[in-house]
């Protein structure tokens, strides 16, 4: 059959197939199966002189470097237009991760291949299950690629900055069906971190999982689980999640877990979000850390200040040069930093100092917790504690030791684990607002007097103070230089307002009251 005979979801189901061929997620074997499972998925019957095996053949041979999202933006246009699906966002991602589903391997397969590398190097077993992620499309690269990503240079270090695009809108529908949903009723998978999600068709107000693959793991003796985050907001973004959906829970076996995982896995750093809103991250429902392969801005900073705990002179400790209140520990016996790391939790649980608005409790509700990070340093295993408060008063709402409202127009949600490590991830509507600002800057305009930027109206004036050349009077002068130029000062400027958001989650200052607030903390640990 001559390939201008074929039709598109013919084509496009060849072409999807090859790919899969081509990235090793499928053998020749599983050629007609496979065509034949799209053509299920996309409710579509093809015509009796179609030949799934030769199509697939002429596909792979007419392209050594298949474009993903064309073939899936191609089936997904036809299944509109026949009326398979609606053109919501929602329905396309539900559509799509079902034909991929089709082409990944089973998850036993999956887990065979991680451990049998495993024996080789964990760095091949992760590097196993990060490409099927990537080559799968759970990871959709295409939509990462988007990212804004920049670096910022601050006195802490390089601080990395990204505003995040690749997570695709909340779809109407989809908020209509989550309103929809009855109250009371449990939903199935209880949250997005489930181990039932594996394999899940999703809906609309929940993502499909056909593609996500799980690798189980026992940590302290419980059996957790490895996947990588379909956002990858860094370099093998992983999530450790437990089997069980139980609460974030900051304790002794938390660190155990971490400093487990960093023993198995050496080239990854893993961490937790603090147990306590505000501080914690945007789920606190199901416990889970998260890591990868990436080297952070903190754990770059070195020590501001040694320090030595009575008993445990055999571990390394010191106050981390970092925005934030940081006690980092090193020791070849992560034994050893486990008890220590157990102290000093408690001691922090139960702390307080008015002084610097520290508090342990408002009546019976705790505030002190901890965000935990662990890594390998060569021979030694390291842990960087975190102190954490969420206290909130009349005059900050939102938590003392949270961004303030100043600093609201840039970064106003929790800043939870990534962000504390030196990762800001920054939310989409950044990206529009500053290209008006940079507009409004350009033509003398007044931020204040246009809506969508208003609120940015007064760092925009300290931008254009410290620049200027881009003051309204200057503007007119300006050559072309100087207008690019624009584009890179905005991205620094916001960098240095993350520098800033940091320091103020800091529950002792980097003051010289601050420091003494910390010495009298750490002083009365042990």
């Amino acid at each position: 059959m001559a390939d201008s005979h074929i039709g598109a979801v013919e084509r496009g189901a060849s072409e999807l197939v090859a790919y899969a061929l081509r990235r090793g997620l499928i053998a020749e074997d599983d050629i007609t199966f496979a065509v034949n499972q799209l053509f299920d998925a996309l409710h579509y019957e093809p015509d009796g002189l179609f030949v799934p095996v030769e199509e697939v053949r002429r596909a792979v041979r007419a392209s050594e470097h298949p474009d993903l999202e064309k073939i899936l933006a191609g089936l997904l246009d036809d299944a509109v237009a026949r009326g398979v699906i609606d053109g919501g966002i929602a329905s396309r991602d539900l559509l799509d991760t079902r034909l991929m589903g089709v082409l990944t391997p089973r998850p036993s397969h999956v887990v065979r291949g991680f451990w049998r590398r495993y024996e080789e190097s964990p760095e091949k077993a992760t590097d196993y299950l990060y490409r099927i992620a990537r080559d799968s499309d759970y990871i959709r690269t295409y939509r990462i690629a988007r990212d804004r990503k920049w670096v910022t240079p601050t006195r802490y270090g390089n601080l990395d900055i990204t505003i995040n695009l690749s997570k695709p809108e909340k779809d109407p529908k989809a908020i209509a069906a989550a309103l929809e949903r009855k109250e009371g009723a449990e939903p199935y998978p209880r949250c997005q971190l489930c181990y039932q999600n594996i394999g899940y068709a999703g809906r609309l107000d929940h993502p499909a999982r056909q593609t996500i693959r799980l690798i189980p793991l026992t940590l302290a003796g419980e059996r957790w689980y490895l996947q990588y985050s379909p956002y990858v907001y860094y370099n093998e973004h992983c999530i450790v999640l437990s089997e069980q959906h139980v609460p974030m829970k900051i304790n002794r076996t938390t660190f155990e877990r971490l400093l487990q995982f960093v023993e198995m896995f050496p080239h990854y750093t893993v961490g937790s979000n603090a147990d306590l809103p505000i501080v914690g991250g945007s789920i606190l429902t199901h416990e889970h850390y998260q890591g990868g392969r990436y080297t952070f801005a903190m754990a770059r900073a070195g020590l501001r200040q040694e320090l030595a705990f009575s008993g445990f002179e055999d571990v390394k400790a010191g106050i981390v040069d970092w925005p934030m209140s940081v006690i980092r520990l090193d020791a070849a016996d992560p034994e050893r930093l486990i008890e220590l790391a157990d102290i000093i939790l408690r001691a922090w649980r139960a702390y307080s100092d008015s002084s610097v608005d520290v508090l342990a409790y408002t009546g019976d509700t705790p505030h002190n917790t901890i965000t935990p990070i662990a890594r390998r340093r060569d021979s030694l295993f390291e842990l960087d504690l975190v102190l954490r408060n969420n206290r909130t008063t009349d005059e900050f709402p939102l938590g003392i030791f949270h961004p303030h409202q100043e600093l609201h127009h840039i970064k106003k949600e929790n800043i939870g684990l990534i962000e504390v490590m030196g990762l800001a991830v920054l939310p989409a509507r950044l990206l529009g607002e500053m290209n008006e600002l940079k507009r409004a800057i350009l033509a003398g305009e007044d931020p204040a007097q246009i809506p969508a930027i208003a609120a940015h109206a007064p760092w925009a004036a300290e931008v254009i103070e410290r620049h200027p050349a881009y003051a309204p009077q200057a503007v007119a002068s300006l050559d072309e230089e100087g207008v690019r130029a624009l584009d890179g000062i905005i991205e620094q400027e916001i960098g240095a307002v993350f520098a800033r958001v940091l320091e103020q989650c800091a529950v002792f200052a980097d003051t010289e009251d601050g420091s003494r607030a910390f010495m009298r903390f750490v002083q009365g640990v042990c």
